[in-house]
């Protein structure tokens, strides 16, 4: 019996674990730090042995094959060993690939990629296909082969996941967008980061379709000089030649591979440019699959995106309170000043990721009337804004950052959290800050009531 050894025992872990074994191999997970609960307990259930907090190099070296999970760079001493000793490495994703029944539609990019697999999820399942959404967004890929009965696969791919993937083949890919992130785990070198984007296009054939935003820059650099394989669909809001997807007002249009198609967009809840691209892509993967326009026009006004994206959370006296805890970079904080229309409250702040601000400064003058800092040092913001005269304050607590940011505004204004920076400093991670703003709003509004 060949035997498998799992490095990592989250939610691509244990989905291996168990589909491993269910596939007849002799299956060992590993963890250097502590298992939860709720894995242990998947884990023991199905006997299947493991352990935590160590790492025994003589049982994991005695395996066939490696699965490692994406928190596991290849630079930890464990991949360096199984490398010198010749034994394959590889993803979660590229193991339950080869077991899946249905077709991958997989989605990546550094922004928007929940939102536009969400958005792919619902088109699909709504127009009553078996579909299952997995990867970077919830479940493991592993978990939903195992269940089977699904035509298709909506996965949801860092690029962490993405690498050690070699013969896996998803029939759609899409790649929404390339900025900075990450870059320690790939040498500093953006070429090195992506490249890992552009693993999702890899082993595609001409049947297979590879949808991309021709606006982005870093996509362009990579493509012009190098061999993408698939069929090219790609999509944007700048006018080119062979633009296969495009908005023009509310409407999608799409003219490819066959299909022409026109498809109104009014009544989808999602908002700002970024989130343009974003349909783009989710409805360009719909029409592939053979929903019809007017399925997809009625899915989209049904669809509700995942919390901390551009979240009402709220309103109070005619003055909207929005959840952008997700923005924790300056890219994501350009798309949502970009996409809201109304005079903004901006809260902003908390443990800062090397930011420069520099492209955000036109935004903010046209669009932002106040600017309320929500973290421990907002010495580098209060420096970047304080050039244009806005009204600026400080705070370290949610409930007082709400209070002053509706002291500033007014009916009709929008109060905006999309803190461009990491949560860490005052909070657990970026839901908490959400979840707790969130709070602040509904005990304010006890208040006012």
């Amino acid at each position: 019996m060949q035997k498998i050894a799992i490095l990592g025992a989250g939610e691509s872990g244990v989905g291996a674990a168990l589909l491993a074994q269910a596939k007849g191999f002799d299956v060992f997970v590993s963890d250097r730090g502590s298992i939860s609960e709720k894995y242990r307990q998947q884990l023991a259930q199905a006997q299947i042995p493991f352990e935590e907090g160590t790492h025994s190099l003589e049982q994991i070296y005695a395996a066939t094959e490696i699965i490692k999970s994406p928190g596991v760079p290849d630079t930890a001493p464990v991949i360096q060993g199984a490398v010198e000793r010749n034994i394959p490495v590889i993803s979660e994703i590229e193991f339950a690939g080869r077991y899946a029944s249905g077709k991958c539609i997989c989605i990546t990019g550094t922004n928007g990629k929940t939102t536009t697999t969400l958005l792919t999820y619902h088109l699909l399942k709504s127009a009553g296909l078996k579909v299952a959404l997995a990867g970077n967004v919830g479940e493991s890929l592993a978990g939903k082969v195992l269940e089977g009965g699904y035509d298709f696969y909506v996965v949801e791919l860092s690029s962490f996941q993405l690498d050690n993937m070699y013969s896996f083949k998803a029939h759609i890919s899409i790649l929404l967008n390339i900025t900075p992130d990450h870059l320690d785990r790939y040498g500093y070198q953006m070429e090195n980061y992506a490249a890992a984007k552009f693993r999702i296009a890899q082993n595609m054939t001409s049947s297979d379709f590879f949808l991309f935003n021709q606006d982005d820059a870093e996509i362009q650099k990579y493509m012009a000089s190098h061999e993408v394989p698939g069929t090219q669909v790609p999509f944007g809001l700048k006018a080119s030649e062979g633009l296969a997807i495009q908005f023009q007002g509310q409407e999608i249009s799409a003219s490819f591979s066959q299909i022409s198609a026109k498809v109104d967009t009014s009544k989808s809840p999602l908002i700002g440019q970024h989130n343009q691209y974003n349909t783009m892509a989710a409805v360009g993967a719909a029409l592939l699959v053979g929903i019809e326009p007017t399925q997809i026009e009625e899915a989209l006004g049904t669809f509700q995106n995942a919390e901390h994206r551009l979240q009402p959370v709220g309103e109070i006296e005619g003055v909207r309170f929005i959840n952008d805890s997700k923005a924790t970079n300056v890219e994501a904080v350009w798309y949502a000043l970009d996409g809201i229309q109304q005079p903004i409250v901006w809260v902003v702040g908390g443990t800062d990721k090397g930011n420069d601000y520099t492209p955000l400064l036109p935004l903010v003058q046209e669009k932002v009337k106040a600017i309320v800092c929500l973290g421990l040092d907002n010495s580098k913001i209060l420096a970047a804004f304080s050039q244009i005269g806005l009204k600026m304050v400080e705070t370290r607590d949610v409930n007082e950052a709400v209070q002053l940011a509706k002291d500033f505004a007014e009916a009709d204004d929008v109060v905006l959290l999309s803190p461009a920076c990491a949560s860490f400093d005052l909070f657990n991670n970026y839901e908490h800050r959400g979840r707790a703003f969130a709070q602040a709003v509904a005990t304010l509004k006890s208040t006012v009531a």
